[in-house]
């Protein structure tokens, strides 16, 4: 996005001027005859240093990038970065963090989406994480960032979304804060959840020869997204068209309001089955495939005909001229489970009409592949929307 202009050819470094040796530049004065009550501020620049595009790099090698160097300072810290949610905690009962932020323009577009669907969606996002961990969430933290565009009864509508998302899901706001932005609106939510220690389940686990499930259906969000772009073009030419959502209602709702997974984690216990491995499904099933398979080291094959789909998502695809497999592979905010089961637990789900077996882990470490109809192999790689992306 053209928003990541922070990646310019200048730098600027402030510094202290009681630092009198360069070697004090990042530490602390040792004398007090050193001290100057008067700061300097050095410009540096540097024009022959090479610059890497956030962009080409993508989030997740961003956050890899970035946090590659992470210490872990408590013995309580059982997961840190890596994985849907942090985990602390060296007891029986152990505590999920996770977080998000969306930011006006970037994740959403109030041209079409109503605030209070965006305070109900905001939640969602994080409870999904919760939950893609086998945990059960409990609390929130909202914080939000608003320009002087946005009157009190603005805030009221989002928040009205946000109480709706706690009420259904029976989690608690517990706190946040809030702050003024030069332009638009941000929104960050932290959600805290618990699991039993035995029964959390990362992205780690699965081995070759599991069993690849999904949740619901795919694809429907990303089309529900593709109808509200065109109605919104359709009224920047014409203000006064009539708007026909009526044969898409199905694939907005699952763009606007999407709902969490709660209900396949209590599923899942009740069948007695615990996956090897697990995820949920927000950018995309190929970028999720890809997590699961380098984080457990395999591989993975996904059969195209196995790929659940609703026929609203075909009916829509035949009138947009898109191929249902892609967008399903690619399309993203799905928020549906994606997770791996030994095959000895397959008559547990078998005749769930819930789940849908999609595949099976393999022994080839990172090679994903999508299996046509007509049994060719086709290798898959991460097309799954990307937040640092410059379109």
């Amino acid at each position: 996005m053209n928003y990541l202009l922070l990646l310019q050819p200048v730098y600027f470094f402030c510094y202290p001027i009681f630092w009198k040796n360069k070697e004090d530049i990042f530490g602390f004065a040792k004398h007090k005859n050193q001290i100057d009550k008067t700061y300097l501020c050095s410009m540096l620049e540097n024009k022959n240093q090479a610059k890497t595009s956030l962009s080409d790099l993508g989030e997740f090698k961003l956050i890899d990038h970035l946090t590659k160097h992470a210490v872990k300072h408590h013995k309580d810290t059982v997961k840190g970065v890596g994985d849907d949610c942090a985990v602390i905690g060296d007891t029986d009962l152990q505590t999920l963090v996770t977080t998000d932020l969306l930011i006006e323009g970037v994740h959403f577009d109030l041209s079409y989406v109503p605030l209070k669907h965006l305070g109900y969606k905001a939640v969602m996002v994080n409870l999904s994480d919760i939950y893609a961990m086998n945990g059960r969430a409990k609390q929130i933290t909202v914080s939000i960032a608003v320009s002087n565009r946005f009157p009190l009864e603005a805030l009221e509508e989002l928040y009205e979304g946000i109480h709706l998302a706690c009420n259904s899901y029976k989690v608690d706001l517990v706190g946040g804060d809030t702050t003024s932005s030069t332009k638009g609106l941000l929104i960050s939510i932290t959600a805290i959840g618990e699991v039993n220690k035995d029964q959390c389940v990362y992205r780690n686990g699965a081995k070759a020869n599991d069993l690849l499930v999904v949740s619901g259906d795919l694809g429907a969000a990303y089309l529900g997204l593709q109808v509200l772009e065109r109605e919104k073009q359709v009224f920047q030419v014409n203000p006064n068209a009539e708007h026909e959502l009526d044969a898409y209602t199905y694939l907005v709702e699952r763009q606007l309001k999407p709902e969490a997974r709660k209900d396949v984690v209590k599923l899942l216990s009740d069948l007695e089955v615990k996956p090897t491995s697990m995820i949920d499904i927000s950018d995309g099933l190929s970028s999720e495939v890809l997590h699961l398979c380098k984080q457990s080291k395999t591989g993975c094959q996904i059969y195209e005909d196995k790929i659940p789909l609703d026929q609203q998502v075909i009916s829509t695809c035949e009138e947009f001229n898109m191929d249902s497999t892609t967008i399903a592979l690619s399309g993203g905010e799905d928020y549906e489970l994606l997770f791996t089961v030994k095959q000895e637990d397959f008559p547990k789900i078998k005749a769930n009409p819930n789940f849908s077996v999609i595949g099976h882990m393999t022994e080839d470490t990172g090679i994903v592949e999508l299996v046509t109809r007509g049994g060719q192999r086709v290798t898959v790689t991460a097309q799954g929307w990307n937040a640092l992306s410059d379109d």
